[in-house]
């Protein structure tokens, strides 16, 4: 690999200049792909990073600025002049980091404490070949898109703005169009792992049912995901409702499924921490903050769901109640590690109280970090026998919490008064919503 060239030294704030002007000139081009704003020092603590991409709106060319806040994100759309300017703003006073990414290099600046600037550039063709990318580029690699579990041409995907009119992936949608291929490719394995295609027909009207509910919905991408791909597959009857609290989240996807006469698909408004006991076969939580993922598994355990699907978002719930036992005091002094520690554990004695109820319980990483931050995944089958009560996780997660002097967990909490592992049946096969 070719070292990194340093760029001409320039006085004061010329870099930051220099590279807000390369910004512009990529633009100009045609050759800008990304750019990601990082080792954020500004007002808001909570800010991690913003990541710019071109789009097009109304025909005119903006940057589209994505603040990725701990527990939300906030989408800026700008005209390019308004956007170079605003870029300029947060160098320095707001973000210490910047890469841009382009066709034919990457650029990168970074400031350091006392303020000095260092602007640096990487040849594209270095970067490949040290990743090992290369292959990825040449005209035969197209043949690797007919994997894909989404069919590029799905209305929906047009509609939500991942794709155009002409069913090509929008640029600034590329990652989001990865996460939801990639998601429907692991909830197509758990439908495999699970009943739910047992014994099904594709006789018309003998469709069976499979409810599927996806929490914190958002604007639909794996809802309207979660939905086409069951549609397609034979003796399954799709009825599947997204949940979201934002209001005009919900009237946008209804819109949507009502232009596309999609049936079985609805969104509703509500929070699932007031969610009633239901029978579910599927229950999907994408980055529902905290303790609402908790509420959500638990509204998954209740309505008996074959499936469970979480990609936890924030853990506050457990870092306040941690102590740090000898001998790794000395390790869990330093807060990115308690944190750290605060996540594993609360998302380990999640899968570990899944596998107590009667679930096969994997935790993994989703994607990429380079796509999304909040890339791990839980991910919980049922069993298909029924199984007494795991008295002995039981008493493993009792002595995890006093090793760490843990006094509540949220899902531990909400299942501990049900240990029956699996939802009593009526005489219809379905679950009894009053049974815990």
């Amino acid at each position: 690999m070719t070292a990194p060239d340093p760029l001409p030294e320039s006085p004061a704030d010329a870099p930051i200049d220099r590279f807000v002007a390369r910004c512009a000139a990529s633009l100009e081009d045609g050759s800008f792909e990304t750019l990601l704003l990082s080792k954020h020092r500004g007002p808001e603590p909570d800010l991690t990073r913003v990541t710019v991409r071109p789009i097009v709106l109304r025909g005119e060319p903006h940057l589209t600025f994505v603040y990725r806040h701990t527990t939300r994100d906030v989408t800026k759309n700008l005209p390019i002049a308004d956007a170079l300017r605003s870029l300029r703003e947060l160098l320095g006073p707001v973000f210490r980091n910047a890469h841009l990414h382009t066709r034919e290099e990457t650029v990168e600046l970074a400031i350091s404490q006392r303020g000095v600037c260092t602007l640096r550039s990487t040849p594209v063709t270095s970067q490949a070949a040290s990743n090992g990318i290369g292959a990825a580029a040449r005209p035969d690699a197209h043949d690797r898109e007919k994997h894909r579990f989404v069919d590029v041409t799905r209305p929906f995907l047009t509609e939500l703005g991942v794709t155009t009119a002409q069913h090509t992936v929008v640029p600034a949608m590329s990652r989001k169009w990865k996460q939801i291929n990639k998601f429907v490719e692991v909830f197509a394995g758990a439908l495999r792992a699970s009943h739910l295609l047992d014994d099904t027909s594709a006789t018309p009207g003998s469709a069976r049912p499979v409810r599927v509910v996806d929490f914190g919905a958002g604007k639909g991408y794996l809802t309207f995901a979660v939905h086409d791909h069951l549609r397609q597959q034979p003796g399954i009857d799709a009825q599947v409702t997204g949940v979201e609290l934002r209001s005009d989240m919900v009237r946008l996807g209804n819109a949507v499924v009502d232009k596309l006469g999609l049936a079985g698909l609805r969104f509703d408004e509500g929070d699932v921490r007031s969610q009633a006991a239901r029978p579910i076969d599927v229950m999907i939580a994408l980055h529902a903050c905290d303790t609402a993922t908790d509420h959500a598994i638990d509204v998954g355990v209740r309505g008996g769901a074959a499936v469970i699907v979480c990609s936890p978002c924030c853990h506050k719930e457990l870092r306040p109640q941690l102590l740090s036992p000898h001998p790794m005091r000395p390790i869990l002094q330093h807060g990115v590690h308690m944190g750290q520690q605060a996540e594993m554990l609360t998302d380990g004695l999640r899968a570990m109280l899944l596998d107590a109820c009667g679930y096969d319980t994997q935790v993994f990483e989703f994607v990429a970090l380079e796509h999304t931050q909040k890339n791990k995944m839980i991910l919980a089958v049922k069993r298909a026998q029924t199984q007494p009560a795991n008295d002995a996780v039981w008493a493993q997660i009792d002595d995890i919490k006093a090793f760490y002097g843990i006094r509540e967990q949220c899902l531990e909490s909400l299942l501990r008064g049900r240990r029956s592992d699996v939802a009593p049946q009526s005489s219809d096969g379905t679950v009894d919503p009053h049974a815990f």
